[in-house]
């Protein structure tokens, strides 16, 4: 056991993306802080089981797509196929990287990590518990929770029979799968129906909204949703789960609307959950949401004022990027609460891009047409299409565009819009501009720029011209 008189400045629980920028930041200061995990490795979800391995096994079956549709490999009779566990191997190789990388980051700093389920005995003495019941004791003069969140699991589904999946136990599918029904249409479920339709997978994507994604703009909804059908995805909007029937050769999703959805294997991608269940929250006056999510104040600070939370487990936007910003802030904060002014670090940007890796990726930032439309802003729009874009066409990936909306008279960039192989990436160069004061933020910064030829950066201009032209 830990010496229980042991004391820290700070102490994290949970090393994700949260975790680790709250750490990093507090030892930086010349804090002392101590991390908490329940897990035999740092990195938290994101790392083992969402963002990095997700992305390391699209990245594996774009890569096999690639090879499949090139002409000349086709011409020879080369082609690359795959199964699931196959492709997974990159993944498990990634995932090894992060964790020693990150380990490392811990050591360096002479952080220790203390292994186990945390749960607060009192609002600064938080009992740490491993998995063969040795318990650890350490006291923080402040804490931070970032826990992450998991998959949401309704109670009448049974995740425990080998044919139903939810986006944390998808990875380790070792079934030859012909058909699949991904019930849940947000950013999950429409990144893993890209994924299982590129693998030549049958995909049933059940949305119980009107439309896929609708907190973007409805052109690049549109442009995703007319994508994936053209592919072969079918999708069933305004539909509500009934029941689920397992048999030995598959999974009938029932629909309220008498539909019967029979595929080899369902994944159930219908929101998550914040882990704040086990931290002994209710002992120390934090009551969190019904859906696990712990409330905060714009400081990130909970009812308990030495203790803040970070990451996942404070609901949305609930990205690994916008999580790190998160976790270094809610130290900074409380920096600030124990010291002076000087000692309180910038608020992190509200402005946070979206990055949604279905294929192609979608990214956007800051308003919508229909926000602006119902705000009475009067905007205007440049688009770019890939297909006109000199490097799409030399690379072969020309499916989606580019949209700047921007205001009719000052032209400062309102929103940015990307649909495309590598919207994720482009989208940081608008950013960059939206970021900065008047005049800088505006849309003539991409006109007057000169632009590497051919890149995708040029897109920029194109819009940027495209939109110009129509104040005339």
């Amino acid at each position: 056991m830990t010496d229980p008189t042991a004391d820290y400045d700070v102490v994290v629980i949970g090393t994700g993306p949260g975790g680790e920028g709250a750490a990093m930041q507090a030892v930086k200061h010349g804090k002392s802080v101590a991390v908490i995990d329940r897990d035999p490795a740092v990195g938290g979800n994101c790392t083992h089981r969402g963002t990095i391995p997700s992305k390391a096994l699209r990245y594996a079956i774009f890569q096999m797509t690639e090879v499949n549709n090139n002409v000349l490999f086709r011409e020879h009779g080369i082609t690359a196929t795959f199964m699931i566990p196959d492709l997974r191997r990159r993944a498990k190789s990634v995932i090894e990287a992060q964790v020693k990388m990150r380990t490392a980051f811990y050591d360096r700093n002479d952080i220790p990590i203390i292994r186990g389920q945390g749960k607060f005995l009192d609002s600064h003495t938080i009992e740490s518990v491993d998995q063969h019941g040795t318990r650890s004791i350490v006291r923080g003069k402040s804490v931070v929770i970032a826990t992450g969140s998991r998959p949401f699991r309704p109670p009448e589904v049974d995740f425990s029979h080998p044919r139903v999946f939810d986006s944390d136990t998808i990875l380790n599918l070792d079934l030859h799968v012909k058909s699949i029904t991904i019930f849940g249409a947000g950013v999950i479920g429409c990144e893993y129906a890209s994924m299982f339709r590129n693998l030549e997978i049958k995909v049933n994507l059940v949305n119980n909204r009107d439309r896929l994604l609708d907190f973007l703009d409805e052109e690049i909804v549109d442009a995703l949703s007319y994508h994936l059908r053209e592919r072969g995805v079918i999708i069933r909007h305004r539909e509500e789960f009934d029941h689920i029937e397992t048999v030995d050769d598959g999974v009938i999703l029932q629909l309220k609307s008498g539909k019967r959805l029979k595929t080899d294997v369902l994944l159930w991608a219908a929101g998550r959950t914040g882990n704040s269940d086990g931290l002994g929250l209710e002992a120390i006056g934090i009551t969190p949401d019904e859906r696990g999510n712990i409330p905060v104040n714009e400081h990130l600070q909970t009812v308990v004022p030495h203790i803040y939370a970070a990451g996942d487990v404070i609901g949305p936007p609930a990205l690994a990027s916008a999580a790190y910003n998160q976790g270094r802030y809610a130290v900074s904060r409380l920096l600030c609460d124990i010291g002076s002014e000087r000692d309180c670090g910038p608020a992190p940007s509200l402005d946070i891009p979206a990055g949604i890796y279905t294929s192609p990726e979608i990214s956007a930032l800051g308003k919508t047409e229909r926000e602006l439309t119902e705000s009475k802003i009067p905007y205007e729009v440049g688009h770019a299409h890939f297909k006109s874009i000199a490097r799409a066409q030399i690379t072969g990936q020309t499916t989606g565009m580019l949209k700047l909306l921007f205001h009719r008279e000052t032209m400062e960039i309102l929103g940015i819009h990307c649909f495309g192989a590598n919207a994720c990436e482009i989208i940081h160069i608008g950013q960059a501009i939206m970021a900065q004061p008047q005049p800088m933020n505006t849309l003539m910064y991409f006109i007057n720029t000169t632009f590497n030829y051919p890149t995708m950066a040029e897109a920029y201009r194109v819009a940027a011209l495209n939109g110009y032209n129509r104040l005339f």
